[in-house]
């Protein structure tokens, strides 16, 4: 990061030379969403517009989205439809991913949902459910859950977290100065209060964070907020560069170049925090090679 934020956005400009996608395999790729579509499945990869979606499908993994389509939240960054979304969850929903997470041959498999601040445990329970699940189909795979913050709801957390998952993320996303503009229903604190709380939940998961960079957040904001993890008890933090996934999103303020990524990784190991960061890195991207060693 610059020491000083820039504002000059960067949208209208060729994208660099390190953000270039590559086109997968059709025959590949078409398998993994017939199957999604076959179980009427939705993934984060499709409905948040992410540019690793087709890298993902190809190699048979995505990330599954529960409880919806449609967030209680219009976070700024996300492509995800928002509004005031319908029931309480589809109770055969976690049975067929876990279903989905067998056919794919998963060996770790990613869960995360739509925000749902309507609901009174936060999906706490869809989320439990759908670990149970994928333990019941897929015994060998470990579990992630990337959790919303349940409106700081520690009871909900707790749910969440007896059902003993793997790996416990929720991505505070931005620096605290930036948290109005960019998810203006979310709270800085409230996110890293939840993430100390799985730090010294017992059994402990890995516990995970992430990052957007370029949004107009400085070097000094990124590490403040690393200090703030490592005071946490988060193991595991990632960071990739903000790309507008839709017109309504915000605008990319600064393309960051691949060798501040690395001097973010070089600060993290001095804070003894664990820390990915390239361009296209992702909350949930090769998070089965982000849990056992460093993505290729």
């Amino acid at each position: 990061m610059r020491d000083e934020a820039s504002t000059e956005p960067h949208d209208r400009r060729r994208k660099p030379t390190w953000l270039k996608v590559r086109v997968p395999p059709a025959r590949a790729f078409r398998a993994t969403a017939d199957l999604l579509d076959s179980l009427a499945l939705h993934t984060v990869c499709e409905e948040a517009r992410c540019p690793n979606k087709g890298e993902c499908f190809a190699a048979g993994t995505a990330t599954f989205l529960i409880l919806g389509d449609e967030c209680s939240r219009a976070c700024r960054f996300c492509s995800v439809r928002h509004g005031a979304p319908d029931g309480s969850g589809d109770p055969d929903e976690p049975r067929r991913v876990g279903e989905a997470a067998r056919q794919l041959g998963l060996r770790h498999v990613v869960v995360t949902s739509v925000t749902r601040d309507d609901l009174p445990d936060g999906g706490a329970a869809q989320f439990a459910a759908t670990v149970a699940a994928v333990r019941a189909t897929a015994p060998d795979a470990t579990v992630e859950v990337l959790v919303p913050d349940l409106a700081g709801d520690a009871a909900a957390l707790r749910v969440v977290l007896e059902a003993r998952p793997d790996v416990l993320n929720h991505n505070l996303e931005t620096v605290p100065r930036l948290y109005a503009t960019v998810r203006p229903q979310a709270d800085y604190g409230r996110s890293l209060e939840l993430l100390r709380r799985a730090s010294l939940s017992a059994p402990r998961p890995l516990v995970k964070t992430g990052l957007m960079a370029g949004l107009g957040e400085t070097w000094g904001e990124v590490g403040a907020v690393l200090r703030d993890c490592a005071a946490a008890g988060v193991d595991l933090v990632t960071v990739g560069q903000y790309l507008r996934p839709g017109n309504g999103c915000l605008p990319v303020a600064r393309y960051v170049p691949p060798e501040e990524f690395a001097a973010l990784e070089r600060h993290g190991e001095e804070l003894g925090l664990r820390i990915i960061a390239a361009p296209f890195v992702r909350s949930s991207y090769r998070a089965a090679e982000a849990l056992r060693g460093r993505p290729a």
